[in-house]
C-alpha cells in the first residue's frame, strides 16, 4: 500500500497518476502497486512537480511498519530519531 501527498504541482502530474493511484483528495494519491511501480511512479512525481513537493508513505518491513521519504518544498519534514520516522511541521 502507498500514499503519495503532493502539493503545488501541475494538474497535468496529478492526472497522470490518477492511471495509478486513487485520489480521494485533491493531491492525495492512495493505492497498491508493486515496487517498482511505485519506484517509477516516485520518479515520475520528482521529475515534474515543477518546484512543488511530495512526501510517500509506503509498506516496508521496518519497526513502524512503513517508510517515508520527500522531495521539495513542502509543509512538513521528516525527522529521523534512532529509527524512528517522525514529522516535524515547518
Amino acid at each position: 500500500m502507498i500514499v503519495l501527498i503532493l502539493e503545488r504541482v501541475p494538474v497535468s502530474l496529478r492526472g497522470e497518476l490518477t492511471r495509478w493511484l486513487l485520489e480521494p483528495k485533491a493531491g492525495v494519491f492512495v493505492g497498491q502497486v508493486s515496487a517498482m511501480v511505485r519506484d517509477k511512479l516516485w520518479d515520475k512525481a520528482r521529475s515534474q512537480a515543477r518546484g512543488g513537493g511530495g512526501l510517500l508513505i509506503y509498506s516496508s518491513n521496518t519497526e513502524q511498519g512503513y517508510r517515508l521519504e520527500s522531495f521539495g518544498e513542502s509543509s512538513r519534514a521528516i525527522e529521523d530519531f534512532d529509527g524512528l520516522s517522525l514529522i516535524r511541521m515547518a
